[in-house]
């Protein structure tokens, strides 16, 4: 499938599937996505109701490693530790993702840091810094069978649009299932039958405030 490199409106680049006109990020600011969604809305949130010093994230869709950066750079402003999980069945290349703007963007001392994500080895953890391991799986989301281990999901795949399959029930009681009670999963998608698939492995669902052009995401929570 073709693809390149563009930049988006905050300045931050993303990898653009030509052939699906998808990107791995919103056009609207790859960087301001991820902080809003992920960060804002999942990390700091969970942290705000559960005042813990360690806890496990699963990244649906490790891509570009951008959401793995940002939450580094954040475990050691907070003072905690985080293991995570990066699940990707297609990795992106090497010379793609560190072809990609995001340490001059964010922090440009943490370059080591940053390469590190993606030149570890898959399947193995790693100590990417003080603050976070890393286990980057080579695996479809439709392969993940965790039970009661993760306190946060990141739920980054590519849009309903172009892979319908990775939004469905099933998918959906597979992430129930891997996440601890009280986890939630965060995502920047906010179709209705995204909404219902949720509802109906039992969860509670949130639509909150969405990043830069997009109205609407959902948080979900297990309860």
């Amino acid at each position: 499938m073709k693809r390149k490199i563009v930049k988006t409106a905050d300045g931050s680049t993303t990898i653009q599937l030509i052939d699906w006109d998808e990107q791995y990020h919103s056009l609207h600011g790859a960087v301001n996505e991820a902080y809003h969604v992920f960060i804002q809305t999942g990390l700091h949130y969970y942290l705000d109701k559960n005042k813990v010093g360690t806890l496990s994230i699963l990244e649906i869709g490790f891509g570009t490693g951008l959401n793995a950066f940002i939450t580094a750079l954040e475990a050691k402003k907070c003072s905690i530790e985080i293991q995570y999980t990066g699940v990707e069945a297609y990795p992106v290349q090497l010379n793609e993702a560190l072809a990609m703007n995001y340490v001059a963007q964010i922090d440009g001392a943490a370059e080591c840091l940053f390469s590190d994500l993606h030149t570890t080895s898959w399947e193995e953890r790693h100590k990417i810094s003080d603050h976070l391991t890393l286990l980057k799986r080579k695996i479809f989301f439709s392969e993940i069978a965790s039970n009661n281990e993760f306190d946060i999901i990141y739920f980054d795949a590519f849009g309903a649009r172009v892979q319908p399959e990775l939004w469905t029930v099933e998918i959906f009681k597979k992430m129930f299932n891997a996440l601890r009670s009280n986890g939630i999963l965060v995502t920047y998608s906010a179709k209705g039958s995204v909404r219902r698939a949720m509802q109906e492995v039992g969860f509670i669902v949130e639509r909150l405030p969405g990043p830069p052009g997009k109205r609407e995401m959902l948080r979900a929570t297990k309860r």
